[in-house]
């Protein structure tokens, strides 16, 4: 009988994975995406129903992954070596999971096998989010979600 492997994110840490294995970690729930909005009187973070330009609303993958930060200057790349402000992320983030010494949701498409399940469990916001196009900045204060943390 064969040993079973643990899978890579629980016997890694963050700064320990490879590319792939980073990027392998993302869900596709686009919820990063979205734009948020501090409160300046406490530092609270607060997510809008509103995507960046680049952001496909029904896939929730970025339409120019590569060249994203040519396109919109402001793009945050992630890296292990700031899982600690990981905060604002999320909290189903499967990097801000990890970085927290958390398991992966059982609708992890690392877990389940299925990409789709991120949307099926609705965990993202696929057909529920409007391009930052399509709203004016002053008005994204209408279009808050949920608060980070």
């Amino acid at each position: 009988m064969a040993a079973q492997v643990e899978p890579f994110w629980k016997r890694k840490t963050l700064d320990q994975l490879d590319a792939a294995e980073w990027e392998s970690l993302c869900d596709g729930c686009g919820l990063c995406c979205l734009q948020k909005l501090e409160d300046e009187d406490d530092g609270s973070v607060y997510y809008t129903s509103i995507a960046c330009r680049l952001l496909d609303l029904q896939s929730c993958r970025c339409s120019d992954y590569p060249n994203r930060t040519r396109h919109v200057p402001d793009c945050i790349q992630l890296t292990p070596d700031q899982a600690g402000q990981f905060h604002w992320l999320p909290p189903t983030c499967a990097y801000r999971l990890i970085s927290e010494g958390k398991d992966l949701p059982l609708w992890h498409h690392l877990v389940c096998g299925d990409p789709e399940a991120v949307h099926a469990e609705r965990i993202s916001r696929a057909g529920r989010m409007l391009s930052e196009d399509s709203v004016a900045e002053e008005d994204w204060e209408q279009y808050l979600i949920f608060r980070a943390g």
